[in-house]
């Protein structure tokens, strides 16, 4: 669901590039690394294995679209919301820069869009409150389900409304929502399922590594099936098999976002021209060294692979940096200078 610059003007993403990054400000304040040590090698690792998964693209059946992974549900799960959005920003910054998937001038959108609502809605309102009193196998596939269907959902009609308050008149708002939302209700389903799986794998090898919403963490009295070490090493071992092979068989049909344009816009390609637009193209055209995850002017599957691989090892190091880097800061707050 990475929006286009096209579809936005820039006063609209102007306003929510502020509001993504007084949330990221306000996140960063609320972040206790010092607390958690563990914390910043999992958001360095789960941002990877994020990244790599976005990359897999699954098709709707019967509706020529496809759906993929957001991961905001996934990591406020593991993270808590705070880490888990500033590991998203992570997350979009390193495709939107590295690799051109979603504007420059959209990424402030993007990120409200695809890491605020599965960040903080879905966390507070829905997986809080189910794994109040304890988590259970069940309790983490309905928590998964909801969260994901209800986070893209809002996802979903925020895109609308920034279409709408950019005044493109080629997705008018009653036409553009009514597409827009059922097509992402079915991709909101699979991604459920998908976190679900994910987080079970969790649930059984660290329990402790799940979120419980609470200072005290409830599930450090169940057992682990596996080291710290151990659930981390698999995680980058599919981290690199996702991005390395399994992204190779990604589904070819357009995204829900892609989709939904194609069919209310008559399959027109929309443009948005401007000086700030073509400046910003321009400035991502320069950073972007593997657009659409492939080398410049090939099509060759390598290109991919290594796209994936290195797309995961830079989100890795990005996070684990801001990780460092906000609790070097928190620290600075708490011990004054001599």
């Amino acid at each position: 669901m990475h929006m286009a610059d096209a579809l936005v003007v820039p006063i609209v993403a102007g306003t929510m590039y502020a509001c993504s990054t007084l949330t990221a400000g306000y996140s960063i304040n609320k972040i206790k690394l010092s607390e958690e040590a563990r914390k910043i090698p999992v958001m360095g690792v789960m941002g990877a294995f994020v990244f790599a998964a976005q990359m897999i693209n699954f098709t709707i059946p019967g509706t020529g679209s496809s759906g993929h992974l957001g991961g905001a549900v996934m990591l406020s799960a593991i993270l808590g919301p705070y880490a888990a959005f500033i590991t998203m920003i992570g997350v979009l910054m390193v495709q939107c820069l590295l690799f051109a998937d979603g504007g420059l001038l959209a990424l402030g959108c993007n990120i409200w869009n695809m890491a605020f609502y599965g960040c903080f809605i879905s966390s507070f309102l829905i997986w809080k409150p189910i794994m109040g009193k304890g988590f259970s196998k069940k309790k983490i596939m309905i928590a998964s389900i909801l969260a994901s269907i209800v986070s893209l959902q809002l996802g979903a009609f925020s895109v609308v409304l920034e279409t709408t308050a950019s005044r493109i008149t080629e997705l008018p708002f009653v036409a553009f929502v009514s597409i827009m939302q059922p097509i992402h209700l079915a991709i909101g389903l699979v991604e459920g399922l998908i976190t679900a799986l994910v987080l079970i794998f969790l649930y059984e090898a660290r329990p402790e590594l799940l979120w419980s919403g609470k200072e005290e963490n409830t599930n450090k009295t169940k057992p682990g099936r596996l080291s710290f070490r151990k659930t981390i090493a698999v995680l980058v071992l599919l981290t690199v098999i996702i991005a390395g092979v399994i992204s190779l068989f990604a589904s070819a049909f357009p995204d829900g976002l892609e989709w939904s344009i194609s069919k209310v816009a008559g399959g027109a390609e929309l443009e948005n021209e401007g000086g700030l637009h073509t400046l910003l193209a321009k400035l991502q055209e320069k950073t972007a060294l593997f657009p659409d995850y492939a080398f410049r002017e090939s099509d060759a599957a390598l290109g991919t692979s290594f796209s994936g691989i290195l797309g995961g090892v830079v989100v890795l190091l990005l996070c684990i940096l801001i990780g460092r880097m906000i609790k070097w800061i928190r620290k600075r707050r708490v011990t004054p200078n001599e």
